[in-house]
């Protein structure tokens, strides 16, 4: 092996870990307040922020990605004092394979077919108006609130896996 638990590779494999915690989890946290800002101004304006926010979302994924990646790097290093098999490592597994599923599955479609949507407004109202709002409107609105659900329940996954790594249940056990 080539690091042991606490050695310099296995603290540089740690930081990286955090590290990538830090860029990707913290960049698609708070899309949220990104989403009302976007609502909150119409037209290119709105279409601008959301899809600056969803650059900054897929480029974030990579990070999440490698948090992954380097926590599994992790428990190889760690010389058997942490396994695959302690609770917190495999919940912790489990939840973000999880969030990455409801990330894949229902947010992103939702989100590509929002952008579709205010780039449809962006461009003009659509002709022979009935007086209300235009049917992408309320498409957005109610896309909108599908998305908040799905940020939220991946903001209480984030909240509970990091709960995991710092309490580590069932370590050693």
């Amino acid at each position: 092996m080539f690091a042991e638990y606490s050695d310099t590779a296995y603290d540089i494999v740690k930081v990286l870990h955090i590290l990538c915690a830090i860029i990707g989890l913290g960049a698609v946290f708070l899309n949220g307040i990104y989403g009302r800002q976007a609502a909150s101004r119409r037209g290119r304006e709105g279409l601008a922020i959301f899809q600056a926010n969803f650059l900054v979302s897929k480029v974030a994924e990579y990070f999440v990605y490698a948090i992954l990646l380097f926590g599994v790097l992790l428990v190889v290093l760690s010389d058997d004092v942490i396994g695959f098999g302690d609770t917190f490592v495999w919940l912790s597994t489990l939840l973000f394979l999880a969030a990455l599923g409801i990330s894949h599955g229902l947010l992103t479609p939702r989100v590509r077919k929002m952008e579709g949507l205010m780039i449809e407004l962006a461009d003009g109202p659509p002709a022979g108006g009935t007086g209300g709002p235009p049917p992408p409107a309320s498409q957005l609105e109610t896309l909108g609130k599908q998305v908040g659900m799905c940020g939220l329940t991946l903001n209480v996954l984030v909240v509970v896996i990091l709960t995991l790594m710092v309490t580590k249940p069932g370590l050693g056990g």
